[in-house]
């Protein structure tokens, strides 16, 4: 049985299990998005969320030195730290948490393992969404929006004229003769 077990050794020593989330943050931060296997993404997210986390600390100077001595410990890379409070930091602000995406991308030819996009969600422009201004509070709602659209879709409805069948068949014959009358006409 396996109680209480809840971490993903990965196969791996604690050293070399540490080395390679390690490894795999700093790319994840310099980079904006990987590729790696399912189960990596999955535990590289809870190696990297907290490590994001820090970033946002608004406190006097001393806590933020220490803070990135915190997350040097964890990714003994110089330039990831600096990419990390720069550039990631002040973007994700107003994010409550939640800043990785995992898209799964099927399975690799080789070994059949299952492969996933890991990537820091505010960096992606594909799905249209900017970063809230860090100014702003996040706006935390539990109302449903669909009432708004439902309502609207109502107006629309009941303000477009209603087109009869016999309407549409009458403009078709008047665009196009029929093969019959066009024989009559030669």
């Amino acid at each position: 049985m396996r109680h209480g077990d809840k971490i993903n050794n990965l196969g791996r020593t604690k050293a070399h299990r540490d080395a390679l989330l390690s490894n795999l943050a700093s790319q994840l931060i310099v980079h904006k998005r990987i590729v790696t296997t399912l189960a990596k993404a999955k535990a590289l997210r809870t190696y990297v969320e907290p490590l994001v986390t820090k970033t946002k600390k608004n406190a006097s100077q001393t806590e933020i030195m220490h803070q990135h001595r915190v997350v040097f410990s964890y990714l003994q890379d110089k330039e990831a730290v600096k990419e990390l409070f720069t550039v990631v930091g002040p973007k994700i602000a107003s994010r409550p948490g939640g800043y990785t995406r995992i898209i799964k991308l099927g399975i690799r030819p080789g070994d059949n393992a299952e492969k996933a996009l890991i990537e820091l969600v505010d960096f992606n422009e594909v799905y249209g969404k900017t970063a809230v201004k860090a100014d702003e509070p996040a706006k935390r709602t539990r109302r449903s929006r669909g009432a708004g659209k439902k309502a609207e879709a109502a107006t629309a409805a009941t303000a477009a004229p209603a087109i009869s069948e016999a309407e549409v068949v009458e403009e078709t014959k008047t665009e196009a003769p029929s093969s019959t009358e066009e024989k009559a006409a030669e």
